[in-house]
């Protein structure tokens, strides 16, 4: 299932949108994230998520080189290539990664649950483990 970039810009810039005060308390340094992409770097796809992203933050007053910086990975498909990029990122100590997909996301939760990670393209994260099961009272209060 694809995922048009107008959703990638909500998820992901909503997501990334800190608080004010910490906003003004980060004037002499930056924040960073970390970007690990399944696809290849010549994926035209892939590129355009990457794109998105940046404008969408841009938007937000997020300028890279200003007040943020973007290290991105890309992972090709390649499960080897994958692990040793999560590594790379997490032990980088980005302020937050975003990740591509279900596999990627697995990887580095496997590597870090200390870094917050956002994930876009995941089909089933209940049903894939990424988030638990949440029960709400609501489910369990009887019919009035």
């Amino acid at each position: 299932m694809a995922v048009r970039r107008r959703d990638l810009i909500t998820l992901a810039g909503g997501a990334v949108t800190w608080p004010l005060t910490a906003r003004a308390q980060q004037t002499e340094s930056m924040r960073r994230i970390g970007v690990l992409m399944i696809f290849a770097e010549s994926d035209a796809e892939g590129q355009g998520f990457v794109t998105a992203f940046r404008e969408g933050l841009q938007k937000l007053g997020w300028i890279e080189g200003q007040n943020i910086r973007i290290d991105i990975r890309w992972g090709a498909t390649n499960p080897a290539l994958i692990q040793q990029l999560a590594r790379e990122l997490v032990a980088s100590m980005p302020d937050l990664i975003l990740s591509s997909g279900t596999p990627t996301t697995l990887v580095l939760l496997k590597q870090t649950r200390t870094i917050p990670i956002i994930f876009a393209t995941v089909v089933d994260p209940v049903g894939s483990g990424l988030v638990p099961v949440c029960r709400s009272r609501a489910a369990t209060l009887p019919d009035s």
